[in-house]
């Protein structure tokens, strides 16, 4: 199984004990998300430590405000290392609009041309701006992946453009009949699963931190949501990550 989507770097507990758990549970393979340049430069540290573990690294739209024009200089130079798979999370955030927006699209633009030129696919941070976002994808050749898909006014887009649409622990919750309803039209070589740790745990483990071993628990709900098979869905989830991240 492949978590596709963990902040290892922000959780409480260490990263090589989740990295642990996660094996025991039978999630082998963790894309470790950083948000912002120290935080990439943790990621990449945890990624070095434990095989099966890879990086994607950007710059979140909530950090579009801070000052520095190099920083996308020194994102790129760490992208370079071979552990990094992905740019992001980058994208559009007008819920919390913790930046002015104008700063966040210039932002978002500059990480999808570092994400052309490098050939890496982008992983997308979207919340109450679904209309710039895709605007701002469309001319994006790339592989995308919609990361913790909460936004099923894009599933058409998502489906048109052949995006890969992530599905996180909030799929498990009792009033998430959208986003099952979402999940259940996906087609099934463009669907992912992600824990967004330690953020938004899956409803067996609701209130406590969340953490890559849960993955299974959104894992099963989806095969529950398609009616699917969870052995041969497991395995499709598996293979769509290898094919979205280009994973060895």
């Amino acid at each position: 199984m492949t978590d596709t989507h963990a902040h290892l770097d922000a959780c409480e507990e260490p990263a090589d004990e989740l990295v642990a758990r996660a094996r025991e549970a039978g999630v082998g393979t963790i894309v470790s998300v950083g948000s912002g340049l120290e935080s990439c430069r943790e990621t990449l540290a945890i990624a070095a430590r434990h095989d099966g573990v890879f990086a994607a690294l950007g710059i979140h739209p909530h950090q579009a405000a801070d000052e520095g024009d190099d920083r996308l200089a020194e994102l790129r130079e760490l992208l370079d290392d071979d552990t990094a798979v992905a740019v992001g999370e980058t994208g559009l955030d007008y819920y919390r609009d913790y930046a002015p927006r104008d700063r966040q699209l210039a932002l978002f633009e500059r990480q999808l041309e570092l994400a052309a030129e490098l050939g890496k696919p982008v992983v997308i941070h979207t919340r109450a701006a679904s209309d710039d976002t895709a605007a701002a994808l469309e001319p994006f050749g790339g592989t995308v992946v919609l990361h913790c898909f909460s936004a099923p006014e894009l599933l058409p887009v998502a489906v048109d453009r052949g995006y890969y649409v992530s599905f996180a622990g909030n799929l498990t919750y009792p009033n998430a009949g959208d986003l099952r309803d979402a999940a259940r039209a996906v087609p099934a070589d463009r669907l992912l699963v992600e824990t967004d740790s330690p953020y938004l745990s899956p409803q067996p483990k609701r209130g406590r931190p969340n953490e890559p071993a849960n993955v299974v628990h959104t894992a099963a709900a989806l095969a529950g949501a398609r009616g699917a098979d969870p052995a041969a869905l497991a395995a499709q989830l598996d293979a769509n990550a290898a094919a979205a991240f280009a994973l060895p």
